[in-house]
């Protein structure tokens, strides 16, 4: 039986907070899906950008809950933003918000899907963005 809590801890510890890419090749599979891409490769490319935004963002679980092939993870991050942000320029401003990721494992115990959910505009708000609703937005669903 493959012990997904461990796993999960070890891909937040090793990949997301310190940033060692070798265990991404260790615990993703080949066909995960991720942004722009599959595998490994695409995970790290997501956190190599976030890194380079937020080189010290360290993220904490609060709550992990693992059932069979399925792992949940609450967690909280905080990071100080030294480059740029997508369109947000380097702020110095710390940044602290949370999220929720949702791994599915295959059998080989490697991860085969990543999903997650966070507090972006909570972020985007602690980086001094303004943001307008656009002219005529009522801010209710009809």
């Amino acid at each position: 039986m493959i012990d997904t809590e461990a796993a999960a801890r070890r891909f937040i510890a090793d990949v997301w907070n310190a940033g060692r890419e070798e265990s991404a090749y260790e615990l993703i599979a080949p066909d995960c899906p991720g942004l722009g891409g599959t595998g490994p490769e695409a995970t790290l490319a997501w956190h190599r950008d976030r890194r380079a935004a937020f080189p010290d963002l360290r993220y904490k679980i609060v709550d992990l809950v693992a059932a069979g092939d399925r792992v949940a993870v609450h967690w909280r991050a905080a990071g100080t933003q030294v480059g740029p942000f997508g369109p947000v320029p380097p702020t110095g401003r710390v940044v602290s918000y949370s999220g929720a990721t949702f791994l599915r494992f295959d059998t080989a115990g490697r991860i085969a899907d990543v999903w997650s959910v966070n507090e972006l505009f909570q972020v985007l708000q602690q980086l001094g963005v303004e943001m307008i609703p656009p002219p005529g937005f009522s801010g209710s669903v009809a």
